[in-house]
């Protein structure tokens, strides 16, 4: 595998471009363009080109506004849990 191959993660069947290589603790993972996640390797494969959607920058930079939407959601969702005393609801008496 070299950066700029095209390849396919088993699981998912997501094709990308490969953009980035590292080895770490004795794995081998691929950053793959269509996503930017880093892949194990065992579980890539050689794709056609056929199956290869370049991203454009709009749609990388959509796909990524999308993302800090839902962490923002789930941080504020974190947040306002933290806040609720839930000792009010909860049964007095025992029996």
């Amino acid at each position: 595998m070299m950066q700029g191959d095209i390849l396919k993660y088993i699981p998912t069947s997501t094709v990308g471009k490969a953009t980035d290589i590292r080895e770490k603790d004795g794995k081998i993972w691929v950053k793959l363009d269509f996503t930017g996640l880093y892949y194990d390797a065992g579980y890539l494969k050689t794709a056609d080109i056929s199956e290869y959607k370049e991203v454009s920058y709009k749609e990388r930079e959509r796909n990524s506004a999308t993302r800090r939407e839902a962490v923002d959601a789930l941080e504020e969702a974190h947040k306002t849990e933290e806040e609720v005393d839930i000792s009010g609801f909860m049964p007095s008496g025992g029996g």
